[in-house]
């Protein structure tokens, strides 16, 4: 248990550039607090002391604004970045060395008593306001951009933007934890069709020009 809260504040260091100093990082990162009580309701989640779970998990949402379920499996080295407003359902699943951005939820789409929420793989980043729905697979090294609704599994190393969530992007997964995510650099593949089709008008407009010039 102490080998991963240490775990837990050296993701802190790595991960946010405005971390300066142990005892900042202990006391006023939410995101780590979040983690960190998520870490005791689970225990007790598993250990079949279910209501105790569940209400150190609200006292955790009432502390920090991120809501995690005590069932939920997080793995080592997990970051939640500006975290209000983060949602992690029941069975979901997170691997190592992810980062997860404000606003992201992690969400179901059935009432029935299975598994029904994402499982996500390792050094995958969540942008701010992403949406990833039902029991899919995020592969590693995923990166998936603000504000994208995902409900269609995402194979490792590609790069998600949109709603619905389409892959503009697929390279090799990265093994090593990511920093952080450009979110100002990803591709926006509406805009790049809108620009194909303003391109193909211009060019038949051209010809169309032309064609009028030697008519008369």
């Amino acid at each position: 248990m102490w080998d991963r809260l240490k775990e837990d504040l050296k993701a802190v260091f790595h991960r946010d550039p405005a971390a300066r100093n142990l005892v900042e990082v202990i006391f006023c990162y939410p995101g780590l607090h979040a983690i960190w009580l998520h870490r005791i309701a689970h225990c007790l989640w598993t250990h079949d002391f279910r209501f105790l779970g569940r209400f150190t998990s609200h006292i955790n949402r009432a502390l920090t604004g991120i809501e995690i379920h005590p069932g939920a499996k997080i793995g080592g080295r997990f970051f939640i970045d500006h975290g209000m407003g983060v949602v992690i359902g029941e069975t979901a699943e997170i691997g190592d060395d992810v980062l997860m951005y404000q606003g992201a939820v992690l969400g179901g789409t059935t009432l029935e008593k299975k598994k029904r929420h994402p499982t996500i793989g390792n050094c995958v980043v969540i942008g701010a306001g992403a949406t990833i729905l039902g029991p899919i697979e995020i592969g590693d090294g995923a990166l998936i951009g603000s504000g994208s609704v995902v409900v269609k599994p995402v194979p490792p190393g590609a790069t998600v933007v949109g709603v619905p969530g389409r892959i503009v992007e697929r390279k090799k997964p990265a093994v090593e934890p990511l920093v952080d995510l450009e979110h100002g650099k990803l591709p926006d593949p509406v805009a790049e069709a809108v620009n194909i089709l303003v391109n193909r008008i211009q060019k038949l407009e051209k010809k169309i020009a032309k064609l009028e010039e030697k008519k008369t």
